[in-house]
Order: C-alpha cells, then sequence, then structure tokens
C-alpha cells in the first residue's frame, strides 16, 4: 500500500509538473490556430465599454478603486463607492436598440465585435444566477424591459449581421463579497485578503467566476471570442518584473485556475479563441496592446485595442480621433499584421454618439472602395515606406499611401524603396477606372506615376502584382 501510495504521489507530481509546463507555452492546437488565422482575416472589430458608470460619464469601474493614482475630486472615498455601487437602481436605458449599433458597425466595414458583459465593478449586463447585481434584477429597472438581458440582444444584433461574437469579462469582481470582503479595507485592486489564509474564502470566489464564465459561453450559441481582463488575477508562474506590480502592496497570487475554466468554456464550443489578457501561455491566444501600435511586426498573433475618444466609456465632452487618422491607424496595423478593435462607448440612454457615428459612416465608405487591401491579408517586408503602408494577398501587393488631412486631388507621382519583386507596367488604382503605372528607377527605388487628379480621401490603394 505504501508503495502503490508513493508511486500515485510521484506521478501526480510529474503529471501536475508536465501540466504547468505546457500551461505555460502558446496553444498548438490546430483547431485554436486555424480559428485564429481565420480571425486575422477579419482585422476590424468592434469594442463597446458600456454599464452603469455611464451614467456619471465617469471611467469606467476604476473610480471606486483606491488607488492613489485615481481622483474623486475630493470626494469622501467610502461614500463614493456606495454611491456609485448603487447606480444599478437608476441604470435604465431606455434608448437601448443594438440592432442600432450592430448595422453602424457592419457599415463601417468591422467584421467581430465584443462586448463588456461584466467590468471590474462586477455589475453584470447579463442574465446571471450567481448574483443580483445585474440588469436583469428587479434592483434594476431596466429589468422590466423586454430586452434586459443586454449580452443575449447584443450578441443575437450582431449575429444577425454576420458578425464573430466576442465577449469580454472581468476577472476581478469588486463588488463580490468572496474579493473584496466587507470585512478588510480595500486598499488597491486586489484581492483584500490572502487566499493563502482563507482558501475556502477565496475557492468560493474562484466556483463564482467559473459558473459567471459558464454562463456568458453556454448561454448565448456558440461564442467566438472570450475576452478576459483584470491581468492581476493570473497564476503564479505568469508573475515577472513587469506585472508583479499589479499586485499590490500584499501581492497575493489570485489564481482562479484557467486550464478547468477554458475546458469547460470549450466544452460546447472547441474553437473558441480565449485572451487572457496579459497571462501570457496556451490561455493567451492573442495579444492585446492597450491605447497603442507596436512599432513594427510582432512574432505573434495580436490586436489593438484602442478608444475612439480619449475615454473607454461614454463622455460627453470627449474629443475623437478624426476619421482621417482612423484609417491610417487601421492601415498600420494591418501592415504590421496586427487587427484593429475600436472602442465605442455608448450612453446612459444607450444611443451610439453622433460623433462617433459619422466617423465610422465615413470609414465603411472608404472601406467599401478599398476594403481588398485589409481584409484577408498579410503583411509583406518592408511594412511600411514613409507614407505606405504595404500589405500582401494571393500574388497581389497592395501600396496604400496615407494621404495628409484634406490632401486631395491625390499627388501624381509616388516613390517608394522595398525589396519587393513586382511587375512593373499598368497597376490598379482601387476606386478608379484609370491605370496607374509602375516603374523602376536607376537607384533601386519603384516609382508610381498617377497624373488623373484622383479624388480619394484619407489614402489611395494601388494594387501590384508580384513577379
Amino acid at each position: 500500500m505504501l508503495k502503490k501510495t508513493l508511486l500515485f504521489s510521484i506521478l501526480l507530481t510529474f503529471s501536475m509538473f508536465c501540466y504547468s509546463q505546457t500551461d505555460q507555452q502558446p496553444e498548438t492546437d490546430p483547431v485554436i490556430t486555424n480559428r485564429i488565422s481565420e480571425w486575422q482575416d477579419l482585422k476590424f472589430g468592434f469594442m463597446m465599454h458600456w454599464g452603469m458608470y455611464t451614467q456619471w460619464e465617469v471611467v469606467e469601474s476604476w473610480s471606486i478603486c483606491n488607488e492613489p493614482w485615481i481622483n474623486r475630486d475630493g470626494a469622501d472615498y467610502y461614500q463614493y463607492k456606495m454611491d456609485y455601487q448603487n447606480l444599478n437602481k437608476t441604470f435604465n436605458p431606455k434608448n437601448f436598440d443594438p440592432s442600432k449599433w450592430a448595422l453602424a458597425a457592419a457599415d463601417a466595414g468591422m467584421k467581430y465585435v465584443v462586448f463588456t458583459t461584466k467590468h471590474h465593478d462586477g455589475f453584470c449586463m447579463f442574465d446571471t444566477k450567481e448574483t443580483t447585481y445585474s440588469t436583469t434584477d428587479s434592483s434594476c429597472p431596466f429589468s422590466e424591459n423586454p430586452r434586459a438581458d443586454i449580452t443575449g440582444e447584443v450578441v443575437k444584433a450582431f449575429r444577425e449581421k454576420g458578425f464573430w461574437t466576442g465577449l469580454y469579462f472581468s476577472k476581478p469582481d469588486w463588488h463580490c463579497d468572496d474579493y473584496w470582503a466587507h470585512e478588510w479595507a480595500t486598499p488597491d485592486r486586489n484581492v483584500n485578503y490572502d487566499p493563502t489564509v482563507h482558501p475556502d474564502r477565496f475557492q468560493k470566489y474562484k466556483d463564482f467566476t467559473f459558473n459567471q464564465i459558464k454562463e456568458i459561453t453556454h448561454n448565448y450559441g456558440d461564442i467566438d471570442i472570450l475576452w478576459l481582463d483584470g491581468g492581476w488575477v493570473r497564476p503564479e508562474w505568469s508573475v515577472n518584473d513587469e506585472t508583479r506590480p499589479w499586485l499590490g502592496c500584499q501581492g497575493y497570487i489570485q489564481d482562479v485556475d484557467m486550464p478547468k475554466i477554458a475546458a469547460m468554456a470549450r466544452e460546447n464550443n472547441p474553437d473558441l479563441i480565449i485572451v487572457d489578457r496579459s497571462v501570457g501561455g496556451k490561455y493567451e491566444n492573442y495579444q492585446t496592446p492597450e491605447q497603442q501600435v507596436p512599432d513594427s511586426l510582432l512574432p505573434y498573433p495580436w490586436e489593438t485595442c484602442m478608444s475612439m475618444g480619449n475615454s473607454w466609456s461614454y463622455v460627453s465632452t470627449d474629443t475623437y480621433k478624426s476619421t482621417n487618422k482612423l484609417i491610417h491607424l487601421l492601415c498600420d496595423i494591418v501592415a504590421k499584421g496586427g487587427n484593429f478593435l475600436l472602442n465605442v462607448g455608448p450612453d446612459a440612454d444607450g444611443n451610439l454618439p453622433d460623433s462617433a457615428l459619422l466617423r465610422m459612416k465615413e470609414i465603411g465608405e472608404w472601406m467599401k472602395t478599398n476594403g481588398e487591401a485589409i481584409y484577408g491579408t498579410r503583411p509583406i517586408y518592408p511594412y511600411a515606406y514613409g507614407k505606405f503602408r504595404f500589405t500582401q494577398k494571393d500574388n497581389k501587393v497592395y501600396a496604400i499611401f496615407l494621404l495628409d488631412e484634406q490632401e486631395s486631388p491625390v499627388p501624381d507621382t509616388y516613390w517608394f524603396d522595398a525589396p519587393i519583386n513586382l511587375k512593373l507596367g499598368k497597376i490598379k488604382v482601387l476606386g478608379s477606372k484609370k491605370k496607374a503605372s509602375l516603374h523602376k528607377e536607376a537607384d533601386g527605388r519603384y516609382r508610381i506615376d498617377f497624373p488623373n487628379a484622383f479624388e480619394m480621401p484619407h489614402a489611395v490603394v494601388f494594387e501590384i502584382g508580384k513577379r
């Protein structure tokens, strides 16, 4: 019996070691990697940060986090937090109609959506049995609306437009008593007790998280992307010098058991893409640089997530990036091999801001003409030269020339230097019936001639054959 017990212990330890090592490596399952490749073809996605915080036009969730960098304009923290947490009792977006959102996003040329089902404040925009803190509970006036299960309505509306559906979910929950326990102060973003001292308490939180992710991945049909936020909730193996400060002064490890969660989430959807942001390893199927574009190509799948304005959530005085800037960002990101997830926050009544809708319409007009240089493409070296951005698909190279604001008509002549063997002679200009011509200069540079007074806002695209 002792030998059998010892053997079992050795095998268990070995299997845990192997499992842990596998867990730290990128995903290699061809079902998942093929799905990621299909996602990379989509290029342009729509994100919406929306929750009860829109009533105050404040930053999503963070204003109730008691960290020194957060400004509450001198308000008493405890009173502020209590008032904020009661916003569920007044959330009643009577103009909520996700079919309008889906139509605007489709017209913009977007192909997938990521919606915030629950942010760090814990308020659930979906029908959950795990808490009363949701849009479907009687404590929220919107619960009487037939569209009270907001996530279900969003998924349905976007799916009808052919979108891939992605659901954002916050691993930390600042409303859950098993994460921010009422017995102790909440000095920062992290769990406010030691999980090693109170393992039963933290297990309850793990169960709560597991059950809620099961609800959003099992109750709305096949979900394409599970987009997990709150990177300080992570296993110990993933903590490094960069991420350790996120754990606060106590440095508590908050491991919610992603292998178990992932297995459950893929029970009915084995090709589900999981994005456990910033953690790395098997369950961060692609990376998500936030509010920035990398300087060069990255050796893994990635997506820039960026707000159209300065804020992720709705602020009536927000300043939005110009259409020209947004199209240039899209071209730059795609040329470097990434996807662009563009966020717009609806207001408290459920309306997308007019300024954002105008930009989405204008982006869509450009995409209708030039989308073939974006969708389904891959980067080609060099991805950029001056104001050019390059993509490729099949035997074609697309040279995208970024025009300055109000630069019209397009220039007559263009030069670029690139170690690409291209066919010379007549080349296609997207959106024009007239041809341009490609030449090779004595110094090795390429020259494009197109003296046609061509009107094309934001960027002009030349389609060139490979030789």
